[in-house]
């Protein structure tokens, strides 16, 4: 069974010039890009995408501008999380007027809610619009794990129509596919975990070595819906170096030093992140350099 919103997510970085400014023109030429080298979907102004150092009208803008970059071929998801519930509905109905086909919501971050917490807060987001909304559970950044039987009475709500888990446990997504109603879909949340993912009913990715391994990462997730796990298997081994390589510091930083050796301008990102080191920079580099990307 194929992704409701794709196979091959991008969550896709957030474009800066050199006065740090959002430089929406480098963002619509690296949308268009993507959508043509295996992304299937966008996630605009995600985790990757720098959100936390965004205001809300550079959000919209990114939005606007990618839609109108890619038009209807490539599905366009809003990362609309916060950890204000107030401002989480805020940005989930900007994204539902400007046009998106989604939001991504993630975990409240900081404030360590309870289980009970996280259901209120999730309905509340839920309940503000007619989106259909992707949780995103993501510990290592929000602190917080969504609990399987949250997940699960979550997933009763009808709008809530997915789950980008990048919790890291086979056998957290395995139980929560088979746990979940019907038509109720399981994303990887990292790369790495994409096959394996798969292999218990996962429908996709949701990634960030995408921007750079786009093809090859479209191309393993057919081979496995087609029959040949050892062809998957094979790109998936030939990937691991790419993906290690995304975890070399904190997310965006590599793939971020990885699009500007490629020649895509997308900048630096902002502070409190930094740029990629000189001594990460050349890494990145051998790196791509080893999977033909350079």
């Amino acid at each position: 069974m194929g992704g409701r919103f794709g196979d091959l997510i991008t969550a896709m970085v957030t474009p800066f010039d050199q006065d740090g400014k959002v430089n929406l023109d480098q963002a619509q030429k690296l949308a268009a890009w993507l959508s043509e080298n295996g992304s299937d979907g966008l996630v605009v102004a995600g985790s990757t995408g720098e959100a936390s150092t965004l205001t809300d009208d550079e959000q919209r803008d990114l939005w606007k501008a990618v839609r109108e970059a890619v038009g209807d071929r490539t599905t366009i998801i809003g990362g609309t999380g916060s950890n204000d519930t107030a401002h989480a509905v805020h940005l989930t109905k900007a994204a539902e007027e400007d046009g998106l086909d989604a939001a991504l919501v993630v975990t409240p971050y900081y404030n360590r809610p309870p289980q009970s917490g996280l259901l209120e807060h999730f309905r509340a987001v839920a309940a503000s619009t007619s989106l259909p909304v992707i949780l995103y559970d993501i510990p290592a950044r929000s602190v917080v794990k969504i609990d399987h039987a949250t997940l699960i009475e979550l997933a009763q709500i009808d709008n809530v129509v997915a789950v980008k888990d990048a919790a890291g446990s086979a056998q957290g997504a395995a139980r929560l596919v088979a746990g979940a109603p019907e038509g109720f879909q399981v994303y990887s949340g990292n790369d790495a975990d994409t096959l394996p993912w798969l292999s218990v009913g996962a429908v996709g990715v949701i990634a960030v070595a995408s921007h750079i391994v786009g093809p090859q990462m479209a191309e393993m997730i057919r081979l496995f819906r087609s029959g040949d796990p050892d062809g998957a298997r094979k790109i998936h081994l030939d990937l691991m170096p790419v993906f290690d390589a995304m975890g070399l510091t904190t997310n965006p930083i590599p793939v971020k030093a990885c699009l500007e050796l490629m020649g895509y301008r997308v900048g630096g990102p902002r502070l409190p992140l930094i740029p990629a080191t000189g001594a990460q920079t050349g890494q990145l580099r051998d790196v791509l350099t080893s999977a033909g990307v350079l």
